[in-house]
């Protein structure tokens, strides 16, 4: 089930980016383009980010920035 959410084409090895806000939109590119997500999403994780902080670090170098999926989650993916 994971190879169905997260494909091989969804896997992207950049080495460094300017700050959170890009390496989210990055990662966010491929499910944009899958149609998994809108840009509402993207802007809800920013906004979450705003007001919770980075709860989404689940440990050093790896994150996982989510939103609710009624904040613009179209379909299940990762990226």
């Amino acid at each position: 089930m994971i190879s169905t959410w997260l494909p091989a084409t969804n896997i992207q090895i950049i080495e460094s980016v300017a700050d959170w806000k890009h390496a989210v939109e990055i990662s966010a590119q491929p499910l944009l383009a899958q149609g998994a997500i809108n840009l509402g999403y993207i802007n809800a994780i920013f906004n979450s980010h705003q007001e919770l902080g980075p709860y989404y670090v689940l440990a050093p170098g790896l994150a996982m920035p989510h939103a609710r999926p009624e904040q613009g989650a179209i379909k299940n993916g990762l990226s």
